[in-house]
């Protein structure tokens, strides 16, 4: 995932992600779930908001739409639920600390 990024497409799908990784998209959901204890959305949203962290950081001149645009999320709302969820803070929240806040 981190090499090709396959993430970055905001019309990534699970048979789409299973083609590209040679399998099935229910070996693939098997595989999700029963050993990393996530759904593909989840799976998925977990490397976009790890890229998007990185680019708050990196890049404050930009703004935090264009980020989860960039990142493959579809709206700001998504990428606020997604982001919240996987680090216990709000996007403008870690920017400005530079770091988690413990939920």
């Amino acid at each position: 995932m981190t090499r090709d990024t396959p993430y970055l497409d905001p019309l990534l799908t699970l048979p789409r992600l299973a083609l590209k990784t040679g399998t099935t998209a229910n070996t693939l959901s098997a595989v999700l779930n029963q050993h990393l204890g996530v759904n593909f959305f989840d799976f998925v949203n977990g490397y976009r908001v790890d890229d998007a962290a990185r680019l708050l950081l990196a890049c404050p001149d930009r703004t935090v739409l264009d980020i989860a645009m960039e990142v493959g999320f579809n709206s700001k709302s998504t990428f606020n639920a997604a982001f919240k969820k996987h680090t216990g803070t709000t996007p403008s929240a870690w920017r400005k600390t530079g770091s988690v806040v413990n939920a």
